[in-house]
């Protein structure tokens, strides 16, 4: 049995911990519904298909997270679950601001939103398209400046984020 390391005062997120390595950022996998905020060198990746992934950073402090949600709007707002679009950013920005990030200095980055079920491309409203709108009108509202968007398509994303210097690396699926 291995003891898991406690997770440290710089990070916040929902489950444990990854092994760290010796140097370099520590790598972090975020699953959908989930989101992660870290004023450590981080490297977050997830995969997302019709789901998106909003990554904020402050380049100000290096403090940086990523939230990947599954659905644009929560049915009830008392839940405040990370597998919806509005409660996922409000829980990310939270988390930054626990971080000492300020909303004023906050950039973002938007991928995913694809649309992955043939049948549905003709409409204009699929869910990937409806959960890009989401995301964008919420950024919009906050004042993030958005630098970087990836979005649409019938193609899933890998993303890799890094939470030190808030680069990006996007590779279609």
């Amino acid at each position: 049995m291995t003891l898991q390391k406690p997770l440290s005062q710089r990070h916040i997120a929902g489950g444990a911990r990854p092994s760290v390595p010796p140097s370099g950022p520590q790598p972090h996998y975020l699953t959908p519904g989930n989101l992660f905020a870290s004023a450590e060198p981080t490297s977050i990746t997830t995969i997302v298909g019709s789901c998106v992934a909003i990554c904020v950073w402050d380049p100000a402090l290096g403090v940086g997270g990523m939230n990947h949600y599954v659905l644009p709007r929560c049915p009830d707002l008392k839940l405040a679950l990370g597998r919806f679009g509005d409660t996922a950013f409000q829980q990310l920005l939270e988390r930054l601001a626990a971080l000492g990030a300020a909303p004023r200095s906050l950039q973002a980055r938007i991928v995913g939103g694809a649309c992955m079920i043939s049948a549905f491309r003709e409409r204009d409203s699929h869910l990937g398209h409806q959960n890009v709108e989401v995301g964008l009108v919420l950024l919009r509202a906050a004042g993030i400046r958005v630098v970087q968007q990836d979005t649409g398509g019938n193609q899933g994303r890998k993303l890799v984020f890094r939470t030190d210097d808030g680069s990006a690396a996007v590779q279609l699926l």
